[in-house]
């Protein structure tokens, strides 16, 4: 049954289900962002974990996901996890065995799987070409859809917190907006203001009054992609709306600062924002 305290996303023209392209994820690192940093990356084993690929059944087929949580683990707090634009692929799952490490039952959906599969495309221009196609509403099911697929397997519903980067940290906010039932929300450089069109009609901007739990954002201070302005306008949204949702600006850092396996990777900030992730969940009472 649909929540009715949950925000439409839904376009003008609402969008048409479809079967999905991707029926596995992809396996390695995406190849738009070949060469990976070795020198940087961060590993996380599975030793003491369940972790691996699930399906989770959506009303038009099955969706592909990343599951990782402690081995035998039961009513666990639960993290959903939202991709970089490059899909889920190694950097996505090594998050979610982080997150399992910690205790947590975290799950990261395909979001592109109807559209295309993104990881063998080398070209960035071909990556946005596929993500342009996905409708936030798709992505709001698909995240429900996600949630209640944990709270079966071995998740606690009452729980719920949200993480995503890049494209994702963006969803980040709008699913608080959308989900009453999120505690807590961590949203890495994500873009918060934007033109409303079909796919993505609203904006986390325009969406302050509606957000349910409280976001911790994470942004970068040189970020090309996000100027600090637009950020520092969310954040006096924010306050303005009463919100107990934060925002933490690291000075002189880029985008994708938390992506160890770039050039982006600034290991003192990634560092101190995933001590403050963890922080702000036990905080919010999802631990």
């Amino acid at each position: 049954m649909r929540n009715p305290d949950a925000i439409n996303f839904e376009p003008k023209s609402h969008y048409t289900r479809r079967e999905f392209v991707m029926t596995t994820l992809a396996t390695g690192f995406a190849a738009a962002v070949q060469p990976v940093a070795a020198s940087t990356q961060i590993t996380t084993d599975a030793k003491g974990l369940a972790a691996g690929e699930v399906k989770i059944a959506t009303k038009d087929g099955q969706m592909p996901a990343y599951r990782a949580m402690p081995e035998g683990g039961k009513n666990l707090p639960t993290v959903l996890v939202v991709q970089e634009i490059f899909g889920v692929h190694e950097h996505i799952k090594d998050i979610c065995r982080r997150l399992a490490k910690a205790g947590y039952l975290a799950i990261a959906p395909e979001l592109y799987a109807r559209q295309g599969d993104v990881s063998k495309l080398s070209d960035i221009k071909d990556v946005l070409a596929i993500v342009g196609k996905v409708p936030d509403a798709q992505v709001m099911a698909d995240l429900d859809a996600a949630a209640a697929w944990a709270a079966k397997n071995g998740g606690n519903a009452a729980k719920l917190a949200v993480t995503g980067f890049c494209w994702g940290g963006r969803i980040t906010w709008l699913y608080a907006a959308h989900n009453p039932g999120v505690k807590a929300g961590v949203a890495w450089y994500g873009r918060v203001v934007g033109q409303g069109s079909d796919m993505t009609p609203r904006h986390p901007i325009d969406l302050v009054k509606d957000i349910n739990a409280p976001v911790l954002g994470l942004y970068g201070g040189a970020d090309a992609g996000i100027p600090t302005d637009t950020v520092e306008k969310m954040q006096k949204a924010l306050k303005d709306a009463g919100k107990k949702s934060e925002i933490r600006i690291y000075p002189d850092t880029p985008h994708g600062f938390l992506a160890d396996y770039r050039p982006s990777y600034r290991k003192e900030a990634a560092d101190d924002g995933w001590k403050r992730l963890l922080d702000w969940f036990r905080k919010h009472g999802v631990a």
